[in-house]
């Protein structure tokens, strides 16, 4: 353990509320690891958009520029701002590995002042070119604070805090996002003095988040011997090299760049989209961005619910479902409206063909949120301290690249004669393909959405003693084995993958067996019966414990067929003889007698919800046992204990 992860161990012993008391996630916002940085985030948010918003509006209604026309002025604007985040990326992702990231916040933070006084000047004297220059300089900004906004959290907040402490900075990113543009509409529309008026509130959010940024808390550097590769070229293509060395982390980030892609599409659209199609004006425009806004910050809320305050990765594809669902429905709720006259909100919202409309939009929106909030947690739970920043960094470059790329891709469907509407429905399938191929390259997201679905949806499950659960080294865990799906059931409670010894038998089940092989359990069978399997089986468990992994035994060596714990058998004294690692006593609840396990004088899986829906289970975690104190019989009579 490196100085850095001594640190996180201190301050989130010190810092993370008592685990009995387990507060929302709006309770960090009165908690200073959190809260100051939730605020820096939300204010350059909302500045950046004010800003944006009213240049755009200035010279596209109020200035006349003759070599930027209206109709090009926000393709410009936007191209500006992301360019940064393709060009240095990279840098800014290793300044945040190699600095305290208290240190460069506030440094970030004092170049928006400057760039924002330079921008006030600009809007007072009008001078287009500076205030394109200021757009650039915003998206550097922005650029920079990325990655040590994304790797700051992990290294103040716990596993279980980390998905709603993701959730609440994207939804204050959105929120913040649509206030920045309602503000910035209004302030420039103001008669003589509307630039003046932006001038000056852009320069208060900017000193506003200055002051936040004094009391973001000590967060030390993680790689400070880092050595600084300015050639944003060369380090771009590291950086992508260094997220492709862990696959799940490498196909998260182009999941996550692929929902910047997909929103991209919609929030560009929606002028067009509310004028063509739903025929309304510059109000109904505005509402579809309040309820996309909306729309993904409450799935982001909702996320630390659905986890019950986990990482819980099988939530994306629950809300790649519902992206697809809802945008193909959008699609058939928007063709043939009847050609009308151009409508205000009220007049638009008093027709009810519109209510499906703008619901397929906030549940699309919502599933969005749902989709993007735990892929972020895992991204900076499964990387690396050391370069956790340079990571999020090729993500920021990932994410600009799909979103120029979605830019285009829209002005070739459209160039080819498809509708809005028909651009939204293909969007959609595309994002039910685009989703497939992830899940089928990493599967864990196919496993855990299984497990979210089984303990959420078909079982009322309850977890005790979670905290046991290690979230970092390796560890043995061992289980009773009541039921075919034990092991999708220890999925849904860890944190972490989880590679399961089971009975080769098990394999041959129908579904269950497949689902296990992309779970790359490892079968075993009796060393009297197949010697090779038997010791192919623990190779494959002490790599697994080589490289730091959990590893799951049920050492009763078969489902139990009374109901009643057998007798442990002693592979797990095989396994600490070389790989000394703690165990984890686990014990499951009233699986006995349900349609995946066995009955009296009867087989499993023979009649569907025996015990009906909703029925409880649970499952009990007691403290990790050090290798020497570790015996079969230490270890039923811990896992009995639990269950008495």
């Amino acid at each position: 353990m490196d100085a850095s992860d001594r640190f996180q161990a201190a301050t989130l012993q010190a810092m993370v509320p008592a685990e009995q008391t387990r507060p929302s996630q709006f309770a960090l916002l009165k908690q200073r690891r959190f809260a100051p940085v939730f605020w820096v985030q939300f204010l350059g948010a909302g500045n950046d958009n004010v800003f944006k918003f009213a240049f755009t509006v200035l010279v596209t209604y109020q200035l006349q520029v003759a070599w930027l026309p209206p109709a090009q002025a926000g393709l410009v604007i936007g191209a500006l701002f992301i360019l940064p985040f393709v060009l240095f990326s990279a840098t800014s992702g290793q300044l945040a590995d190699k600095l305290p990231k208290e240190r460069l916040i506030r440094a970030v933070k004092t170049l928006e002042v400057a760039i924002m006084a330079l921008a006030a000047w600009g809007f007072l004297r009008q001078n287009v070119p500076l205030l394109l220059g200021c757009v650039f300089l915003m998206g550097l900004q922005s650029t920079l604070f990325g990655p040590v906004k994304f790797a700051y959290l992990p290294q103040h907040l716990s596993e279980r805090e980390l998905t709603g402490g993701n959730g609440m900075v994207e939804m204050g990113t959105f929120v913040a996002i649509l206030l920045g543009n309602v503000a910035g509409g209004l302030l420039i529309a103001v008669p003589q003095v509307g630039p003046a008026w932006v001038a000056g509130v852009c320069l208060l959010l900017a000193l506003a988040g200055r002051a936040m940024a004094q009391a973001v808390p000590v967060s030390p550097a993680t790689d400070p011997g880092l050595r600084i590769n300015w050639n944003p070229f060369t380090e771009t293509w590291r950086n992508l090299a260094l997220a492709h060395g862990n696959v799940v982390v490498f196909r998260s980030l182009l999941g996550i760049s692929w929902m910047w892609f997909f929103g991209a599409v919609f929030l560009s659209q929606f002028p067009n989209f509310a004028r063509q199609v739903l025929h309304g004006n510059e109000q109904v425009a505005s509402l579809l961005l309040v309820v996309f806004s909306v729309g993904i910050g409450v799935g982001a809320l909702l996320c630390e619910t659905l986890s019950k305050r986990h990482v819980e990765i099988g939530l994306v594809p629950v809300g790649a479902i519902g992206m697809t669902v809802f945008s193909v429905d959008l699609y058939f709720a928007s063709r043939g409206l009847p050609a009308a006259p151009l409508m205000g909100a009220a007049t638009f919202l008093a027709q009810p063909a519109h209510g499906r409309v703008l619901a397929d939009l906030a549940l699309l929106s919502l599933s969005a949120g749902i989709y993007s909030v735990p892929m972020y947690a895992l991204i900076q739970m499964r990387s690396p301290a050391t370069h956790r920043a340079r990571v999020i960094a090729a993500n920021n470059i990932l994410n600009a690249l799909f979103m120029i790329i979605s830019s285009l891709g829209v002005g070739m469907l459209l160039g080819a004669g498809l509708s809005i509407e028909q651009v939204f429905g293909v969007l959609g399938l595309l994002n039910a393909a685009v989703a497939l191929y992830i899940f089928l390259l990493v599967p864990e997201y196919l496993l855990r959405f299984v497990a979210w679905v089984l303990t959420r949806c078909i079982y009322r499950f309850t977890v005790r003693g979670e905290q046991h659960l290690p979230t970092q080294g390796a560890a043995v865990l061992v289980c009773n084995h009541v039921s075919y799906v034990d092991a999708v059931v220890l999925m849904a409670a860890s944190p972490r993958p989880i590679r399961f010894i089971m009975d080769s038998r098990i394999f041959a089940t129908p579904v269950l067996g497949r689902l296990f092989k992309l779970a790359k359990a490892i079968p075993i069978a009796p060393e009297r019966e197949d010697p090779a399997a038997y010791a192919a089986a623990f190779e494959q468990a002490r790599r697994v414990l080589d490289d730091g992994d959990l590893l799951c035994i049920f050492p009763e060596g078969a489902l139990t067929r009374d109901g009643q714990l057998g007798e442990f058998k002693a592979g797990v004294m095989k396994l600490l003889k070389t790989n000394p690692v703690p165990v984890v006593p686990i014990a499951l609840h009233n699986l006995w007698g349900s349609f995946f396990s066995r009955v009296e004088k009867g087989s499993a899986m023979v009649r569907p919800f025996r015990r009906g829906l909703f029925s409880r289970v649970g499952l009990t975690v007691a403290p990790a046992l050090p290798p020497g104190a570790v015996t079969p019989a230490v270890l039923r009579e811990q896992v009995a204990a639990m269950l008495g």
